[in-house]
């Protein structure tokens, strides 16, 4: 009887491990099927772009579907002004968003920009026909199907350990660390020199000038070079940067070199013209202010985000339909007058260009155990070109702190799209600034170089301490 009694209990034990046993099983073809579809390289090129965006059109017909972009301008040559060469340079806004009929866009919009809305007079975005303009050469588009299954990140998830280069290491990413790295990786070439940058920080509140700066600033990123090669060859090295003060007076003569290896903070030698002396700076990284820019401005702000990722859990959000900057000609205008381009609170709406595009949404928030004057971070990243286009910066109590827009551009030289020009909005301070320009060069002066051959600031020995000196000290 007790026998009896049991079988029942034991049936339904069993019967419930098979039940789970089924889920599970379930659960695991449907994972599998899941990442067998995530890793599937055929669909690059076919349903997928090169790199990994969404061919199809979407619902509303608004994004077009993508097709291969071809060459974005017409009888450019370096020293003239981009925007003016770009085919679809005469486009004229669909319509405008501004605080009146901000409400009716609200869903196509980031956070950060509702806040712009709420805090700049005057806020407005003129909206334009999408403009899929982003292509990639065949040695990336190739590279980028081999990374499908073996690009991989390290043992933190953090950091990228292999890929072939130059290429997108994860077109079908699964992780928010995963876009990240994509952004970092997108191609812009061996490097790009300004011999003449342009930025500007609006005065503080309580009264004051423009802080304004202007400097030579010269990236390389080794990885880029045409052709195909492992990551690991680089030893690692995500970009080396150099950067020379002509402007404010306070800063002139100041220079320094930045090299950042994957999964390794930032090393930084900086030239103190007073000193007549190179000195390494160990805390420059990550939230560190740059020196001299009145705490507006961080190391790991520039470019969106630069710089190692371990201070911050990386949650892919997913993917949404946003109107964001692109073909934001606007901040490369050399022939345009400063004046014009920054107004008191933000950058005039005449030189800011707006598309509706698919994004990918990378939440950040800070590791336990670890400290960031910006506790959580959203980031927006171009499902075509891997630009970062936007980020939200949120502060201690949870509100809107800073928002940075990057002004992405396709490039003739490359074939491709980067962002180098940006502005961030500081709603605590109300202030904001804009880097890496060339508005009031007079020339264009925006070089991405495809090949390093025999320019010194494509070598690795030119980002070194000892050049450093030598060259400051001339």
């Amino acid at each position: 009887m007790k026998d009896v009694i049991q079988r029942p209990d034991v049936g339904n034990s069993l019967a419930g491990g098979i039940r789970q046993l089924l889920v599970a099983l379930a659960a695991s073809a449907a994972f599998c099927s899941v990442q067998a579809a995530e890793n599937d390289a055929s669909r690059l090129g076919t349903t997928l772009t090169p790199l990994g965006g969404e061919v199809a059109a979407s619902a509303d017909g608004v994004i077009p579907a993508w097709t291969p972009p071809g060459q974005q301008d017409s009888g450019w040559s370096y020293g003239q002004v981009r925007g003016q060469h770009w085919k679809f340079k005469d486009d004229n806004p669909l319509f405008s968003i501004d605080s009146n009929n901000v409400a009716k866009y609200a869903s196509k919009l980031s956070p950060g920009q509702l806040e712009l809305f709420k805090k700049i007079p005057g806020y407005r975005m003129d909206v334009y026909p999408t403009r899929r303009s982003c292509g990639v050469p065949d040695f990336v588009a190739e590279n980028t199907r081999k990374n499908v299954g073996f690009a991989k990140l390290d043992a933190s998830g953090l950091a990228l350990e292999e890929a072939h280069v130059p290429g997108i290491p994860f077109p079908q990413p699964t992780t928010g660390a995963e876009v990240m790295w994509n952004m970092k990786m997108h191609y812009r070439g061996v490097g790009f020199h300004m011999t003449k940058t342009i930025s500007g920080i609006s005065p503080r509140k309580a009264g004051g000038d423009w802080l304004n700066t202007s400097l030579d600033w010269t990236m390389f990123t080794p990885w880029g070079e045409k052709g195909s090669k492992l990551f690991s060859s680089t030893d690692g090295l995500e970009t080396a940067t150099y950067f020379s003060y002509f402007d404010p007076v306070s800063l002139a003569g100041q220079a320094g070199v930045l090299t950042t290896k994957a999964g390794e903070q930032t090393t930084t030698f900086y030239y103190f013209p007073g000193q007549r002396r190179v000195r390494r700076m160990p805390a420059y990284s990550y939230d560190a202010p740059q020196i001299g820019l009145d705490n507006q401005y961080t190391i790991d702000e520039s470019n969106i985000f630069y710089g190692p990722m371990d201070r911050f859990d990386w949650k892919l959000v997913g993917k949404q339909e946003l109107i964001v900057p692109y073909n934001s000609f606007g901040a490369y205008d050399t022939s345009a007058k400063v004046e014009s381009f920054a107004k008191d609170d933000a950058i005039a709406p005449e030189f800011r260009r707006y598309e509706q595009h698919r994004v990918w949404v990378v939440e950040a928030t800070v590791r336990q155990g670890m400290r960031h004057q910006a506790p959580k971070r959203v980031f927006y990243i171009d499902e075509d070109s891997w630009n970062g286009l936007m980020a939200v910066d949120y502060d201690k109590q949870g509100q809107i702190w800073k928002v940075r827009e990057g002004f992405t551009i396709p490039v003739y030289e490359t074939g491709s799209c980067d962002m180098e020009a940006q502005v961030q909005y500081n709603l605590v301070d109300g202030r904001y600034l804009y880097d890496m320009t060339s508005v009031g060069a007079g020339k264009d002066d925006h070089r991405w170089i495809t090949e390093g051959g025999n320019n010194s600031r494509m070598k690795r020995d030119f980002y070194t301490s000892d050049n450093l000196r030598s060259i400051s000290e001339r």
